[in-house]
């Protein structure tokens, strides 16, 4: 009875050890797989099955933020292995977002690329945005390029839905200003059913394109892209809750060939 009780002892034990394994480098507590990437930190409080094309076979990952992430350190978040940010700055013709300055200021101090972007909204003209997009946003040598978020709002003052054409004219006066502005013109991003409304393939621009459910070569057939985002429910050390990650198309040294194409100077 005695050897019994020790056999069983050491078996509970080997089971108790093997439960509370540190993940190897490349694997999550959740046990979600990294393949190819260089991000074994960052992970997904609501992980996805994808089917078509992991985001996580990509090297280059970054996040996009707003106030609602708080405060932020930003020293972990770029030890984590995030590579950029997208900082938003403005929506509307007289919105900004509260946080953006100091997360500015705060990412250039732990010297992470990061860019601004602007919410787009339906009640104000191109110009009218892209004037307070400027009026906000400081003209700094080595910021990544302006963003412009097209995505139909949910907003009770601005329920506008105006035809493509109008979306495409308008967004396309907020593209050249800002353009002329920066000295880069500003990536697009989008959303699924904003992009099929309005037929936005077509329009002269980098996108960076939201597909939580699927590769974006299933979601957006065709189209060509920069940025990924490929989670809202992504967990970044650094930050407290969910934060949006997202993935660069190529490789580790094609993100440094963007950047020095791409960077305001």
């Amino acid at each position: 009875m005695r050897h019994l009780t020790k056999v069983l002892l050491g078996l509970m034990l080997i089971l108790a050890v093997a439960c509370s394994r540190t993940p190897p480098r490349g694997e999550t507590a959740g046990g979600a797989r990294y393949v190819g990437g260089s991000v074994p930190q960052l992970g997904d409080s609501h992980p996805h099955e994808w089917r078509n094309g992991h985001p996580y076979n990509h090297h280059v990952h970054g996040i996009d933020i707003s106030r609602w992430q708080g405060d932020i350190n930003w020293a972990q978040v770029r030890s984590s292995g995030v590579s950029f940010a997208f900082i938003k700055a403005t929506e509307g013709g007289d919105h900004s977002d509260p946080s953006f300055q100091r997360y500015w200021r705060e990412a250039a101090a732990a010297r992470m690329p990061r860019g601004a972007y602007h919410y787009y909204y339906f009640c104000r003209t191109g110009r009218e945005q892209a004037a307070w997009f400027i009026r906000n946003v400081p003209r700094e040598r080595g910021s990544l390029p302006p963003v412009l978020d097209l995505e139909w709002t949910h907003s009770k003052t601005c329920p506008r839905r105006p035809p493509a054409a109008e979306v495409k004219r308008e967004a396309n006066i907020f593209l050249d200003i800002v353009g002329r502005h920066y000295g880069q013109r500003p990536i697009i991003y989008t959303t699924v059913d904003f992009y099929r409304d309005n037929r936005l393939g077509d329009m002269r621009a980098e996108f960076w394109l939201r597909s939580v459910a699927d590769h974006p070569s299933v979601t957006y057939p065709g189209q060509r892209w920069a940025f990924w985002q490929y989670t809202g429910t992504g967990i970044v050390p650094g930050i407290q809750g969910d934060v949006d990650i997202n993935a660069f198309a190529g490789s580790s040294t094609d993100w440094a060939r963007w950047l020095s194409a791409r960077l305001t100077r």
